[in-house]
């Protein structure tokens, strides 16, 4: 029997992407577009499209956004096959690393069809090495700014190095962990690590079990699917790499040392030391196996119970990052506020501020999307579709968005008449330009629920300039929100230049909400940002960017952020309801 390879979702999600800007350096009407959306709700499917399809065949792809019968004609043959004929014969007329090359700031499909043409470039290496050369800049219609930015940009990727980013590898992780838990002989297991403390992006992954027979469970392991490479094996360790190049750790521990073994592999590194360190003071001796003192173990069962014998509460996995967690933990212990905060929960939030629709560069109707947000449990969400300067997303002008609000009044009365809950807001993305003014004029914004307003272009402006451009933007009464604020795009594209301090007490005065976006490359605001938003007591909204119904699931990866950044429940505008939500907007 022949073994075909198991694609991850990320890396079905790259074909896609691949075949749209196969189709767009043709010059192929509607297909790139199609393509990306496909893309789009591949990448953020919860569940692995190739193992839905093994199960229940064609009724695989009837969730996914974008994917119509001849995508998932395509799917259904790499499934079966290893490959699709189509992506080969486009590959065949250019022979390069697109996903590699668009993942370079400012080189699109046209642009790499005409480096492959002109100076048969193949991937980021030949990029980098033509552009040190001053080849780019000669070519008709490139400029040596132009090949400036490149670099800069490959320099950017190059620093970012191999970490994975936690939201595009989560359905590859949890797939692990729900067949390490169906091993008979496993009694417990957690994943620890950068995972468990919600990084934005992880290096490996390590999994903690406990078992009476744990070389019967790592027997197993090594033969699950996802396993592409063993390094080494043993009684109580296994460390093997997936099929998606993660690496993975996987250890056994005795249940009288779980709590202490997750706190040690949970980390943060400068978090377990200090932990150490007050440990040693007491003349004690933390380690993975528990707290002793001398040969009598003192704690090690739970984390809980090694806090409390450090004299400190349970500490929450995202705040142990020594950002003063431990001097809060203390004073809370010593019943002295500041204590540690009261994080924001995982199912805290009442609506999504930030979706886009079909009217723009979304995958689905008005109608579909708050069918879906329902769907996740929200009472709420805005439609902010694109504006008419982001010409890419066909974004919409003042007549468009006008006609766009009583699309949304029809479709709200309609949904009401079905008994449905949800409330759509009419809302808008609107595009800030580099002046800082707006593409949409005021009087159209004013006949809005809600105004966001984000950068897209002019990511090279100097720090005063950034600057002076978004609180010009939240200097206008209409805006209520500042979409992604600081622009970046994680392993892709650095934050533009901002004096941050300066935004947010501008957003201070303004009462302009800062958003965290939640779509897994964006993550933004960053976490240090948030908690300066909590200090000076700006409001931050949480919003899943959603371009398909499925983008909704991601919105626990910016709850997560806003926990790492110290946010509870009254930093967050839209953990309110939406009577009291409309008290805190401006208009």
């Amino acid at each position: 029997m022949i073994r075909r390879r198991h694609f991850s979702n990320q890396e079905l999600a790259n074909i896609l992407y691949e075949m749209a800007a196969l189709y767009e350096m043709q010059g192929v009407q509607f297909k790139p577009r199609a393509y990306d959306r496909a893309a789009h709700g591949v990448e953020s499917h919860e569940e692995n499209l190739q193992d839905l399809f093994m199960e229940h065949g064609e009724a695989a792809f009837a969730g996914v956004p974008g994917v119509g019968k001849g995508i998932a004609d395509h799917l259904k043959e790499l499934f079966t096959r290893g490959h699709f004929r189509e992506y080969e014969k486009l590959k065949r007329k250019v022979p390069v690393d697109i996903v590699g090359l668009t993942s370079i700031e400012g080189v699109g499909p046209k642009t790499v069809r005409a480096l492959w043409e002109q100076l048969r470039i193949r991937d980021v290496d030949d990029l980098e090495r033509a552009a040190r050369r001053g080849m780019i800049s000669k070519l008709p219609h490139f400029r040596k700014r132009t090949e400036e930015k490149m670099l800069k940009s490959i320099e950017f990727m190059r620093k970012s190095g191999k970490r994975f980013i936690l939201g595009f590898v989560a359905a590859d992780v949890e797939r692990l962990k729900r067949m390490i838990e169906k091993i008979p002989e496993v009694d417990s297991l957690e994943v620890a690590g950068s995972w468990r403390r919600w990084k934005e992006t992880i290096g490996d992954i390590d999994i903690l079990i406990t078992s009476k027979k744990p070389k019967a469970v790592m027997s197993k392991i090594l033969a699950l699917p996802p396993v592409a490479h063993v390094y080494g094996t043993g009684s109580t360790k296994t460390n093997v790499r997936l099929k998606s190049g993660i690496d993975v750790d996987v250890r056994v521990v005795p249940a009288k040392s779980w709590g202490a073994a997750l706190n040690y592999f949970t980390g943060s590194k400068p978090h377990n030391i200090a932990l150490r360190s007050i440990a040693q003071k007491r003349g004690w001796k933390l380690s993975e196996y528990g707290l002793f003192k001398g040969k009598k173990m003192l704690a090690g069962k739970t984390e809980e119970e090694v806090y409390k014998h450090l004299g400190f509460p349970y500490i929450e996995p995202e705040l142990r990052e020594m950002s003063g967690e431990l001097e809060a933990a203390l004073r809370q212990a010593q019943g002295k506020p500041p204590g540690l905060p009261k994080l924001t929960g995982y199912k805290d939030l009442k609506g999504d501020l930030q979706v886009q629709t079909n009217w723009t560069d979304g995958s689905a109707s008005i109608e579909k999307m708050a069918d879906a947000a329902e769907a996740a449990g929200l009472e709420y969400i805005a439609v902010t579709d694109h504006t008419k300067s982001l010409a890419m997303t066909h974004g919409l002008n003042e007549k468009r968005l006008l006609e766009q609000v009583r699309e949304i009044a029809r479709t709200n009365q309609k949904r009401k008449r079905a008994g449905k809950k949800l409330v759509i807001l009419a809302g808008s993305e609107v595009n800030i330009q580099k002046d800082g003014s707006l593409d949409i004029d005021d009087k159209t914004l004013s006949k809005l629920d809600i105004v966001g307003a984000a950068i897209h272009s002019y990511f090279d402006l100097s720090r005063n300039e950034q600057t002076r451009r978004l609180v010009r933007a939240m200097e206008n009464k209409n805006v209520d929100i500042i979409f992604h604020p600081t622009c970046r795009l994680i392993n892709a594209r650095p934050e533009i230049q901002l004096d941050i301090e300066q935004v947010i007490r501008a957003a201070k005065r303004t009462g302009t909400v800062l958003e965290i976006d939640a779509y897994p490359d964006r993550l933004d605001l960053r976490d240090e940002y948030v908690k300066k938003c909590v200090e000076a007591g700006v409001l931050m909204s949480i919003d899943s960017d959603a371009h398909a119904p499925e983008h909704f699931s991601v919105l626990k990866f910016g709850i997560a952020t806003a926990r790492r950044g110290w946010a509870e429940r009254k930093d967050i505008v839209n953990t309110l309801p939406l009577s009291k939500l409309r008290g805190k907007l401006k208009s």
